[in-house]
């Protein structure tokens, strides 16, 4: 993934995207010992930093593909993304869900002209069957990671924050299929290769970080049930993003759902924000792992915001 791509993406979808606020955390600096500032997606249009990528890669289609059709697969804010930019360019869209995906963003996802259709199995399972299907109508598959624009546009917060802030050290991010953290990280060390990309994982569901542990694809056996069901899932193979994070991603940090709960609650009561599980995972990092980051100027990626209610009460 080349800066030119990430520029080029941020040209194309920063009328329709915000610039979202870079949060310095007074909390969570004093209880690391160094200078800690959250990058808060969960502000972005559809409360998350998913809205960049999908909406980066629907608009760089011709208008007869956006009315041939587009299809993807999403537990919910890839599937919320994609309905905003259908919604935007007019591209006719589908959305497959696994029947596991939270209430919460099926009920958001239900505000947009967009088709819903359910499929039983895993969240990669799903994935694997809506492309099969967009193949076979002729349709544009939208990956929620594993496409060169979706990352491009996922990239475009690494080019925000490197006008933002100054003197970076290290950069926590997230990570599912690692769209997220390969454009992030493609765009700030070809800017300064010294910085620090750490990825971070929920130890339920860990697939990037055994994959680059094990030098190739590594998928769990069975799904585990974790509050980061944003990161949630296997990678399919031949992604791309496998070896973008073998280069680019300098070290994985694991997570409880313990230390995800005591994240959000954290966020909840120092900041008076929601965050969704998945950002809790990067707070956490910050949060169990202190001395990483003592001395440094660190950049959290609050990935979202998108948790069900009752959940969120349940962790409160």
């Amino acid at each position: 993934m080349n800066i030119q791509s990430i520029e080029k993406a941020y040209a194309r979808i920063k009328d329709n995207s915000l610039l979202t606020p870079l949060l310095h955390s007074r909390e969570l600096s004093r209880l690391v010992g160094g200078e800690i500032y959250l990058k808060l997606e969960s502000e972005q249009h559809t409360g998350s930093f998913k809205a960049r990528g999908s909406l980066n890669k629907i608009l760089s289609l011709s208008k007869e593909e956006q009315a041939r059709g587009v299809v993807t697969a999403s537990t919910g804010n890839h599937g919320l993304g994609f309905a905003r930019a259908c919604e935007i360019s007019g591209a006719k869209g589908i959305v497959y869900l696994p029947k596991k995906a939270s209430q919460s963003k099926i009920d958001a996802l239900g505000y947009y002209e967009v088709e819903l259709r359910f499929h039983d199995g895993s969240s990669l399972d799903t994935e694997l069957f809506a492309r099969a299907f967009a193949e076979e109508q002729g349709m544009t598959w939208v990956s929620p990671y594993n496409d060169p624009e979706i990352i491009a546009g996922q990239g475009t917060i690494g080019l925000e924050l490197m006008e933002q802030l100054e003197g970076i050290d290290c950069i926590c991010a997230t990570v599912g299929g690692g769209g997220l953290i390969s454009g992030i990280a493609s765009y700030v060390k070809a800017k300064d290769a010294k910085i620090q990309v750490i990825g971070c994982q929920p130890k339920n569901s860990p697939e990037m970080c055994l994959s680059v542990e094990q030098g190739e694809i590594t998928n769990l056996p069975e799904f585990i049930p974790t509050l980061s069901d944003g990161s949630a899932g296997g990678i399919e193979e031949g992604s791309i993003t496998f070896p973008i994070c073998q280069e680019q991603v300098d070290e994985f940090l694991l997570l409880s759902e313990a230390d995800i709960e005591e994240a959000i609650r954290f966020v909840a009561h120092t900041h008076h924000r929601i965050i969704e599980g998945a950002a809790g995972v990067s707070v956490a990092a910050v949060m169990k792992n202190k001395d990483r980051f003592v001395g440094n100027t660190t950049v959290v990626i609050i990935c979202g915001g998108n948790i069900d209610i009752e959940v969120f009460k349940g962790i409160l």
